[in-house]
């Protein structure tokens, strides 16, 4: 573990438009993956007939994925800049990998924003830059990839760039805290060091813009949340649940409550990075085991909190929402599935309580019968089944959700308040 201040940094962006071999370059520049292993994932990539994918095997390092040339899972690789340690959150492109770009962009600080120069903005460029948006990621940087592949002109840049900065505004992330950089991951330019290839720009290079990210002030103070992504058996310690703390504190000896399974116990040991420690934070990845608990009383979606002061369990809770894509419309009744952290149940909207105008976020419209593409609404939802969730104000790292039905992202939104079972 590094003394730096941790970042987690999510990589965006649609799919081919080069987040993998930037991810791949930025462990390379940064020493983080030594030349023999990119030597030899070169060799592997050219007998594929997939010449050029060296960096992007680094990160996709799944037999399956290289096969089939696409990120497949969200994995974690890390790297040092003179400022910060990160953890890189590949978030993958295509979209039927939009749930994990949900679970992934939740768990990201701020995001690197990848659009080829060639290409512009793509319809998944839309839909991720507006869950990094709902989902409360701080500053995007956008690397305008490929350059190389478009002589690397200035005008092919500004032109990208307008149609970035027009997207931002659609959806009202603050354009200023952007930071566009003309970077081709490829060859390497504006990566780690300044290229001639691009005189005429003078910002920022890549490792420049990551070290001048602000520090992300963890949320300790705030009780404990822990998320449970997966539940195991290992031999000699008994259950062990696994997930990553998103505020509070974890420590051994504390007595602590899973909703909405309703199950508690003393944890006996935290386990980090195949250690065992004392204590873990936000940020932190675990497994822990806790005394009297069994396999089957708890599953992914659960949250562990204090057993004084538990995970709300949501009867219904009001939300605002923003609707991104939807073939029709939308109104009171409808039950998609919501991804809020790791838990996937299916809620019905219960009223639309109002439209709001997504330009001055005023009232537009009390009680419509309908909403679709485009609307930003606060509803009231009704999950079928028990749903630990916060409102965004109190516990804004579990008060984030993406609603998704036929198989696409159609809404993503934020908890105002929980009416508690």
């Amino acid at each position: 573990m590094s003394d730096k201040p941790h970042q987690n940094l999510a990589i965006i962006g649609h799919v081919d438009h080069g987040k993998s071999t930037l991810v791949g370059r930025l462990l390379f520049e940064t020493g983080s993956v030594p030349e023999h292993v990119i030597e030899q994932y070169r060799e592997e990539a050219e007998e594929k007939g997939k010449g050029g994918f060296e960096f992007a095997y680094v990160m996709d390092n799944l037999a399956e994925e290289r096969e089939r040339g696409v990120t497949i899972d969200i994995a974690h690789q890390e790297f040092d800049t003179d400022e910060y340690y990160f953890t890189i959150v590949d978030c993958p492109g295509h979209r039927d990998f939009v749930k994990n770009m949900i679970t992934g962009a939740s768990q990201a600080d701020n995001a690197v924003l990848v659009v080829a120069a060639d290409d512009g903005v793509a319809p998944q460029t839309r839909e991720h830059v507006f869950l990094a948006r709902t989902l409360g990621i701080g500053e995007l940087i956008i690397g305008v990839n490929k350059m190389d592949v478009v002589d690397y002109g200035e005008e092919k840049y500004k032109e990208v760039k307008a149609e970035v900065q027009n997207l931002l505004k659609q959806v009202q992330f603050r354009s200023e805290d952007a930071t566009f950089i003309p970077i081709s991951a490829f060859e390497g330019d504006n990566i780690a060091e300044r290229s001639d290839n691009t005189s005429w720009y003078d910002g920022d290079i890549l490792l420049e813009a990551l070290n001048n990210l602000p520090e992300p002030q963890p949320p300790t103070d705030a009780p404990l949340r822990l998320p449970i992504q997966d539940v195991y058996t290992i031999s000699g310690i008994g259950t062990v649940p696994v997930g990553r703390v998103e505020t509070g504190m974890l420590n051994t000896g504390d007595n602590v409550s899973f909703q909405p399974s309703d199950v508690g116990g003393e944890v006996k040991t935290i386990e980090m990075h195949h250690e065992e420690v004392p204590q873990a934070g936000p940020g932190d990845n675990v497994g822990f085991n806790v005394r009297g608990i069994g396999k089957d009383d708890i599953r992914r979606g659960d949250v562990c909190g204090p057993a004084d002061d538990p995970p709300s369990v949501a009867e219904t809770f009001q939300a605002q929402i923003v609707v991104m894509q939807h073939p029709s419309v939308i109104t009171a009744g409808y039950t998609p599935v919501f991804h809020a952290h790791t838990a996937q149940v299916a809620c019905t909207i219960e009223s639309i309580d109002k439209k709001m105008d997504p330009s001055s976020g005023e009232v537009a419209e009390e009680n419509p019968d309908f909403i679709q593409s485009g609307d930003s609404a606060v509803v009231t939802v009704r999950p079928q089944k028990p749903l630990s969730i916060e409102p965004s104000g109190e516990i804004p790292e579990l008060g984030s959700f993406a609603v998704r039905d036929m198989g696409q992202t159609i809404a993503a939104g934020k908890v105002m308040s929980v009416n508690e079972k």
